[in-house]
């Protein structure tokens, strides 16, 4: 029997990712629990449940196109905390960084479901 094919890269890479993400979220100020770090927090690990979906669903199309939506709003939210002194603008710009190459690489999975041109 073959071995089961391999997680897509992304896979780890946001999983190291939102493992430091949780950690800084963490240390957010206690007036922003429930607004920032709640939200910064969902977003990331709904990213985490829609990777599982894209895997193994043969439409993967969907689950991609929100992720992407999450990314874009993690972003938004990410500077927003940054704005208000809860991240410092080291985690900012790694964070960011992290998010595009996320992007990138969903990008990529959504291009290589696209059909081919004839």
């Amino acid at each position: 029997m073959p071995p089961p094919p391999e997680p897509p890269v992304v896979f780890a890479h946001w999983e190291r990712f939102v493992g430091w993400l949780l950690q800084r979220t963490e240390k957010f100020p206690k007036r922003m629990a429930f607004t920032f770090r709640s939200r910064i927090d969902g977003l990331a690990l709904d990213v985490v449940e829609r990777l599982v979906e894209a895997r193994y669903q043969k439409d993967r199309q969907g689950p991609l196109m929100r992720i992407n939506l999450d990314l874009e709003k993690l972003r938004l939210l990410l500077r927003l905390a940054h704005e208000q002194r809860a991240l410092d603008p080291k985690s900012l710009a790694y964070a960011c960084a992290e998010l595009d190459s996320a992007g990138r690489m969903i990008g990529g999975w959504l291009r290589y479901q696209q059909p081919m041109p004839r």
